[in-house]
């Protein structure tokens, strides 16, 4: 991976100091990350930058598992190949990815991971979908509504803990459209209407988190060094942060166990600020 870690630092070199300038991220309980040995450093996933803040954590070489478009995409795929991102082919189990991943562990390094397995944000056909249910032909343009939901990003986690509150008939649908943009909010004051608990609030806010990190883990003895990101991703933004909680290894526990650990680490992570 020689030209890879070349690759990495070059770019780190570079764009790190161009990435602190414009967000001015804060970094929290970074000296927690071991410097040696093999570790999986795993977050929930809310832009595309996400990975910038554990880089620039650490001084180690950080391999972040990517999903395979960005290196069939001519535009960025030379950025992501000399980085030394592993591509992930996600419409099947890939073998080849996990065992590049196995092998950067066995040799005692790092990789980067989100165990969410995509980005919890709507995609553009859940947006449609998401239009259609709210029945929102007739009060606003699917382009501008599109656009809306962009710009707000709400949490796909929130949004599908909403629509199945509207099935059951716990919300109105008038509700639901007032707070579209703003799912987060919404679902706090339901808590404090005791529509729903605050279990069921605390779990909307990641996606269901993939085995593969756990069972990576368990297999390699790795470290699993969870964080948690909160704030926005805004030009000299004040609220921009990654914070680091304490690494765990699976050891003896069953995979279940040690996933429901993970989903709790990251989820306290992001609370904190919540």
């Amino acid at each position: 991976m020689k030209n890879s870690n070349q690759g990495f630092k070059i770019f780190k070199a570079i764009l790190g100091p161009i990435f602190k300038l414009y967000y001015c991220p804060k970094i929290e309980n970074k000296e927690v990350i071991p410097t040696e040995g093999p570790i999986i450093v795993c977050g929930h996933h809310k832009h595309l930058f996400d990975q910038c803040l554990p880089i620039m954590a650490t001084k180690r070489v950080l391999y972040y598992m990517a999903k395979k478009e960005y290196f069939d995409n001519k535009k960025v795929a030379w950025f992501f190949k000399a980085a030394g991102c592993i591509p992930v082919d996600r419409s099947k189990k890939d073998e080849n990815a996990k065992q590049a991943a196995y092998d950067i562990l066995n040799g005692g390094g790092a990789i980067g991971i989100f165990p969410e397995g995509t980005r919890n944000a709507l995609k553009d056909e859940k947006i449609q979908e998401l239009y259609d249910i709210l029945k929102m032909k007739d009060i606003i343009p699917y382009k501008q509504f599109k656009k809306n939901v962009k710009r707000t990003n709400p949490k796909t986690s929130q949004i599908e803990l909403l629509k199945e509150l509207l099935t059951n008939k716990k919300i109105k649908l008038k509700d639901f459209r007032a707070n579209v943009y703003q799912p987060n909010k919404y679902l706090k004051t339901l808590v404090k209407k005791k529509v729903i608990t605050k279990d069921t609030y605390e779990r909307s806010i990641l996606l269901p988190l993939k085995f593969g990190t756990v069972s990576m883990a368990k297999k390699t003895n790795a470290t699993i060094v969870p964080f948690g990101i909160v704030g926005d991703y805004k030009f000299r933004s004040k609220n921009l942060k990654a914070k680091f909680g304490t690494p765990f290894k699976v050891g003896d526990m069953d995979l279940e166990e040690a996933n429901k650990k993970l989903f709790q680490e990251i989820k306290n992570l992001m609370l904190e600020e919540d």
